[in-house]
């Protein structure tokens, strides 16, 4: 038997969008799963979309017409990864093991994404490399407000965002292609390198937001 919670952790989404989207997979989606089906299972069909997304963005090299591969595997992860914390606790099967598959597999999913990206003629690897540590980066802060004050503090620009930014890359990239739009110091810019850059943008503000947030709180429950 899995080790429950004793004391739930808070659950603050400042998203709209994220608790929207939310409420309507449970509603609409939740009733469907099996009663058979545990957390870590939904979690790992979540993992798979991952992995098949990951795998069809470094098949792009071969066709853009991969990247409709990418999309599902996008959709399949998104739906998972909201659906196996809803079957956790409608169920009274949370855990610190659930909890922390969850949490390793979406940094897996986004960090090796975008370096498949990188990998690709349409995304210059300069731009991928910035862009993976931040999800991963989020995720540890996030963490760190469980670990300290038992809230789950979801950044403004969550997994939802995040999925659609990735989805419009796919998008971008299959109408637009490989063609460089102009050279900057010897770095070609194409308009899925555009799109990643004015993505990381909002990301980066957010993450600095988020740990300078975090390291005032931690001073202040240490003055007190």
């Amino acid at each position: 038997m899995a080790e429950k919670y004793t004391n739930p952790v808070k659950k603050l989404i400042p998203s709209k969008l994220e608790t929207g989207f939310q409420q309507f997979l449970y509603k609409r989606v939740g009733k469907y799963i099996p009663s058979s089906a545990t957390p870590n299972q939904v979690t790992l069909v979540g993992a798979l979309g991952g992995l098949f997304a990951v795998i069809s963005t470094i098949m792009v090299n071969i066709s853009p017409l991969f990247f409709i591969g990418t999309l599902i595997g996008l959709a399949v992860h998104l739906v998972a990864d909201d659906l196996d914390g809803y079957v956790a606790r409608s169920r009274g099967m949370s855990s610190r093991a659930g909890a922390y598959f969850d949490l390793i597999t979406d940094v897996l999913f986004s960090t090796f994404l975008i370096l498949a990206f990188g990998l690709t003629p349409y995304c210059n690897m300069v731009w991928a490399a910035f862009a993976a540590p931040l999800y991963g980066i989020i995720n540890v802060t996030m963490m760190n407000y469980i670990i300290y004050f038992n809230e789950f503090q979801f950044p403004r620009l969550g997994p939802i965002e995040a999925h659609i930014a990735y989805g419009t890359i796919c998008v971008l990239g299959m109408i637009f292609g490989d063609k460089t739009l102009f050279d900057l110091a010897d770095i070609e810019f194409t308009v899925v390198d555009i799109a990643m850059i004015v993505g990381m943008i909002p990301m980066y503000y957010e993450m600095i937001r988020m740990d300078i947030r975090l390291f005032k709180r931690l001073r202040e429950t240490d003055e007190k």
